[in-house]
């Protein structure tokens, strides 16, 4: 099978956040030859195309979501290939399993993303980030997949980068299909101890074995989304299932029968009491879809 087809996934068994109803159909590349099936479905799907990894990053509504999904999830095990500093990676090889490989191999340069879940063609698409470096400051090339172009690498300088953003530079459809990565030498020793000690920051601050999607608010410029979010007194609250950590208020958790209702009520009773407390917009990390 090149390209597999499934129709009304569970958006709440593709996202980490584990919430959301039913997109209209969820088409699994398998393989490099699935993408020329691709081609055709997404000729005959038309809009309302997104490009998914594992859905660590996303807040999926309730009901049925008209939504066509595609997911890169090759037959193969997903594996990097390392080739002196540089490391190639698939798409649906998992973060936290490249920075295994790293450790064995000792090479730097991506310790501070370390905790974050999700895949690497996602993690691309978002310019994942943390402790002041994200994605795009390893990556030396991408080779993205189009309808109209096909599979085709471009330099990291030919892509447009921001924070938990990344463009094509165009507004058609595009698979991250694999990714090159420039890093340093190092030592397993090192290395290791940096991505222990990122962990561990992280697990002693943010809920990383709960059910979230990740920070729901991006920083405003000048301010932590966390500490406006705890100032404003929404450490802990929740509405049914659904509720802001108590580690840090700006991850929502699922605590067990979360609605994608609740968690949308209490981002907008959270942003509100924000504006109007320090006047300051919060703008969704998260990518809601609708």
């Amino acid at each position: 099978m090149t390209l597999e087809l499934l129709h009304k996934p569970g958006m709440a068994q593709l996202t980490s956040l584990g919430i959301g109803g039913n997109a209209r159909v969820l088409a699994r590349v398998r393989n490099e030859a699935g993408l020329d099936d691709l081609s055709h479905f997404v000729e005959r799907e038309g809009t309302d195309l997104l490009a998914i990894g594992e859905g660590s990053n996303m807040l999926a509504e309730d009901g049925e979501l008209n939504l066509a999904l595609v997911q890169v999830a090759c037959d193969r095990k997903a594996e990097a290939v390392i080739s002196g500093t540089k490391v190639l990676a698939p798409a649906d090889m998992r973060l936290p399993g490249l920075l295994s490989v790293l450790i064995k191999s000792g090479l730097s340069g991506m310790e501070g993303l370390a905790g974050i879940p999700g895949s690497i063609g996602g993690s691309i698409a978002m310019n994942a980030g943390s402790y002041g470096t994200d994605m795009q400051a390893s990556v030396s090339r991408v080779r993205i997949w189009t309808p109209s172009g096909g599979l085709i690498w471009k330099n990291a300088d030919e892509l447009a980068w921001g924070y938990r953003y990344f463009s094509t530079g165009t507004d058609e459809f595009f698979l991250v299909w694999e990714v090159e990565f420039e890093l340093s030498r190092s030592s397993e020793e090192k290395v290791r101890n940096a991505i222990k000690e990122t962990f561990a920051k992280k697990k002693a601050t943010q809920p990383v074995t709960a059910k979230t999607a990740g920070c729901v608010f991006k920083n405003p410029e000048g301010h932590s989304a966390g500490k406006l979010l705890d100032d404003a007194g929404f450490r802990g609250k929740s509405i049914g299932g659904i509720g802001f950590s108590e580690m840090h208020a700006n991850f929502l958790e699922n605590r067990g029968g979360g609605t994608a209702k609740q968690a949308l009520e209490l981002m907008s009773q959270a942003s509100e009491a924000v504006a109007e407390k320090f006047g300051v917009t919060l703008k969704p990390e998260v990518i809601i879809l609708s």
